[in-house]
């Protein structure tokens, strides 16, 4: 689909649980792997700017190959992932495109660098398959694989290449799980072991050279909380060789000789300092990049690392005494996150951003006017398969729930004087111990959630979110607080210690307690639940604070199904929820309703004989259709008597009448009422109606509701399906259709054109390759009114045509990506 009809303006994801997955570019452009892609992210602009989809399995290493030419951006990266494969990405015309495949790994890759060497690529990769393999990849996109490295039962955590200074002889430093580091040369295309650097006590996790102007430094770090810095230099061949025992001893143990064309060249390498900070796991090492001062290349020794204890550090030398001390340290206190896997640093050393198990990004920004370093806005999102999204009635935010556990809350941030909007996550209202599956919104801020457990959850949004959305969204505070009723409002929530339930919290559970000698008055004191602390944010949370203070209050649990939630509805007038859980037999299979008001039962409503797999409601709320496993629909229809049950059975297909052969997935309904849409895993899409007589209220027969367009084969299992609100120009219907490889396609359905030939369909493309999910999209939805959320509306008419010809589509994909696309109506 070409970028004047469809523009992705939000891509929500976050990086993979892996130690070498973010590298920053001199560029300024971060590259780091989620999923089975690799996102370019940039931090000045807050956006993921494109997803690199080349990789069948997770993307576990990504490094950009730097160059030392002056600001210059950087064309090529190099990714490893769990599909044993070595990608070559090369930057052409402003895009990224995937230059050549490496094969030759037999398990997951772990590992990666690269240098130039000439014109040429020199990338060295490591595997779980216990060896490294130095790979040349020239112009001609050849790649031959140079050397291979068994390391037998071992394994390498990590890689690094340099070139010997003087020299054209690369070195490669591997650090592995016999806590040692192994330097390699490449010495007349011979690989040769230099030497082992001993001195680590457990697994050695993370490596990395750096060229100064006295020679290398090699920063090594460990599990067992320490950093070494090692520091190469090269001896000239006309030392004397001393006499003294020991010191020849020690000469063989550090010292190693190279042959560059016939010259020979001697270098040792020492000890330059250990350093003791972390206490934990320090599982990433990294130098700032080199600055150009008076068109020269300077090099700081200033080394980052991060540690599993949630701090980084920043070391260097003190100028005088040159004693490495610590500089800077950032971090978490408390929280539930596991420490940072990974640390990388800005091009000018004024951002550092550390990556953690969850896979959440932590950005820190040195203020320029003073030397404190404060928390960044960076971007988040879900860190495995997004299950379900939904849009709040006004189409101002979207809330998402997916197997991570997590509901997630994304707004679009307006800044004073920047015109342009991006999208952040403001709120995580839900963080719980099943695996979330499904979700239904209530109203502006009320939702219901189901999970891999039996029970719904019914949230409200609290006070200090309310004030938080108005600030950061730049609506009016007043008129939001009027809309959610704020007499009755908690300031927020917290989770006990052993529960699952987000307890409301008050105002008058805040106030904090005056002495030392009150404070712990009796043990529960000493282990408060209440850990909110209400914040005025007039920019997007960080991490900890996303975890810690922007849960909702539970207001409800309902109990009634008997197996995992699977889906939820809720119709237009939010009077009414619909709910259904996975189920192989017919009695486990009824859908229950709930009322609102009351958050009781009001009818089972029995039809289906497996897991009903998805549910939707008219919009105008008189109708309810059903799809499921058992390949067949069913429509309720409310009844207009108070004396009869609230729903009844209106009309539905059997195994006789049944046009899909297999699994339904999707439904949803017409902006009009009129007609409904069933998609299916046997590749095929069906428009059934009409449900309605033309320009009246009244209802047709049940056994007029059959299909009324012509079959639509998508080639592939279409997991989602979804109605645009707004018609086309030529009143025909504008259709999302989500598929198993994760592509997203457009088609216009014209009623009144000719089922039988097929020309009732108009395609109109779809996501090309670098905007598609990589794995099945798992829900589509429309936002419910024209434009695009959170930009301004002109007073001017052709402003307001202008915006008014956009509509907006959000999709969920099991490769943890939440996707916001713009499309231009006038452009189909």
């Amino acid at each position: 689909m070409s970028a004047s009809i469809c523009q992705a303006c939000h891509v929500a994801c976050c990086a993979n649980s892996t130690p070498n997955v973010v590298s920053w570019g001199r560029g300024g452009i971060v590259a780091f792997g989620t999923c089975n892609s690799v996102g370019l992210y940039d931090p000045k602009e807050r956006r993921v700017l494109c997803l690199l989809n080349g990789h069948t399995g997770r993307v576990n290493a990504v490094q950009w190959v730097h160059n030392n030419k002056q600001s210059a951006l950087e064309c090529h990266l190099v990714s490893g992932g769990s599909d044993n494969l070595l990608v070559v990405w090369e930057a052409r015309d402003e895009k990224f495109i995937k230059l050549m495949e490496l094969k030759g790994h037999t398990e997951a890759v772990c590992a990666v660098d690269a240098i130039y060497m000439d014109s040429e690529i020199l990338v060295a990769s490591s595997a779980s398959d216990s060896s490294v393999k130095l790979w040349l990849c020239s112009d001609f996109k050849e790649a031959k694989c140079l050397h291979n490295v068994s390391f037998g039962s071992g394994f390498v955590m990590d890689i690094s290449l340099a070139v010997l200074p003087g020299t054209t002889v690369p070195i490669l430093a591997c650090g592995g799980d016999d806590s040692q580091v192994h330097l390699y040369v490449v010495n007349n295309e011979q690989i040769q072991k230099a030497m082992i650097l001993k001195g680590h006590e457990d697994w050695v996790r993370g490596v990395e050279w750096v060229s100064t102007r006295g020679g290398l430094l090699l920063a090594s770090c460990s599990q067992d909380s320490l950093i070494r810095v090692w520091r190469l230099t090269a001896k000239s061949c006309t030392d004397p060789p001393t006499e003294d025992d020991h010191a020849i001893i020690r000469m063989k143990e550090d010292v190693f000789e190279v042959n560059d064309e016939g010259t020979s060249s001697v270098f040792s390498v020492s000890l330059e300092t250990v350093l003791a900070g972390h206490e934990n796991w320090v599982c990433g090492v990294h130098w700032q990049p080199p600055v150009y001062k008076d068109d020269e290349l300077q090099q700081s020794a200033r080394l980052l690392s991060a540690s599993m204890d949630k701090t980084m550090i920043i070391w260097a030398p003190e100028e005088r005494s040159g004693v490495w001390v610590e500089q800077v340290r950032v971090g978490e206190v408390g929280g539930n996150t596991l420490g940072f896997y990974g640390c990388q640093m800005s091009p000018d050393g004024s951002m550092i951003v550390a990556h953690a198990f969850h896979g959440a990004l932590h950005l820190w920004c040195k203020d320029p006017n003073e030397e404190e370093w404060r928390p960044g806005v960076v971007i988040s999102g879900h860190f495995r398969a997004v299950q379900d999204l939904s849009w709040d009635p006004d189409g101002e935010f979207i809330l998402s729930v997916g197997s991570d556990q997590t509901t997630r809350l994304f707004t679009p941030w307006r800044k004073q004087n920047n015109k342009q909007v991006t999208w952040h996550e403001i709120s995580r209202p839900q963080i719980h111990g099943y695996d979330m599956q499904c979700l239904a919104m209530v109203g502006r801020f009320q939702f219901v959630s189901g999970a891999d457990e039996k029970v719904l959850r019914v949230f409200q949004a609290p006070r200090n979110f309310v004030e938080n959305f108005a600030n950061i969204t730049g609506t009016s505070k007043e008129k939001l607080l009027v809309s959610s009723d704020c007499v009755n409002l908690p300031e927020g929530a917290s989770t006990p210690a052993l529960g699952l339930s987000n307890k409301a919290v008050f105002q008058g559970d805040l106030v904090p307690k005056t002495t030392e000698e009150e404070q712990f008055n009796s043990v529960s004191d000493q282990y408060q639940e209440s850990y909110f602390h209400p914040l005025i944010l007039t920019e997007p949370p960080p991490e900890d604070h996303l975890l810690q203070n922007t849960l909702w209050p539970e207001i409800q649990k309902l109990y009634g199904h008997g197996f995992e939630i699977f889906c939820l509805a809720s119709d237009s007038t939010g009077t009414v929820v619909a709910s259904a859980c996975k189920a192989s037999k017919a009695e486990h299979a009824a859908v229950i309703l709930w009322s609102t008001t009351t958050w009781r039962q009001l009818q089972m409503l029995p039809y289906h004989t497996l897991t009903v797999t998805q549910m939707a409601f008219s919009p105008d709320a008189q109708l309810l259709l059903a799809v499921s496993r058992d390949r067949t629909w069913s429509l309720w229809r409310r009844s207009q008597e108070s004396t009869e049950p609230p729903f009844s059975l209106y009309a539905h297909t059997g195994k006789e009448t049944a046009v899909h052969t297999r699994i339904i997935w999707s439904c949803d309904w017409s902006p009009d009422s009129k007609y409904f849409v069933t998609s299916s895993r046997d590749k095929r899409v069906i428009v059934w109606g009409p449900c309605r007589l033309d320009g009246s209220e009244d209802m047709v027969p049940p056994a007029d509701i059959r299909p009324c367009s012509s079959i639509l084969d998508v080639g592939s299992s279409a997991t989602a399906v979804a109605f645009c609100p707004e018609l086309c120009s030529d009143n025909s219907y504008l259709l999302g259709v989500g598929l198993d490889s994760g592509q997203i396609l457009l088609y216009r359905w014209s009623p009144d054109l000719k089922a039988s030939g097929g020309d009732d369909w108009t395609s109109c493309g779809g996501t090309d390759p670098s905007q598609s999910h990589t794995l099945a999209v798992k829900r589509l939805r429309w936002r419910p009114k024209a434009g695009r959320a959170g930009t301004e509306l002109a007073d001017e008419g052709d402003g307001v045509l202008k915006e008014s010809s956009w509509v907006q589509l959000a999709s969920a994909g099991d490769d943890h990506a939440v996707k916001i696309f713009s499309i231009n109506m006038l452009a189909l």
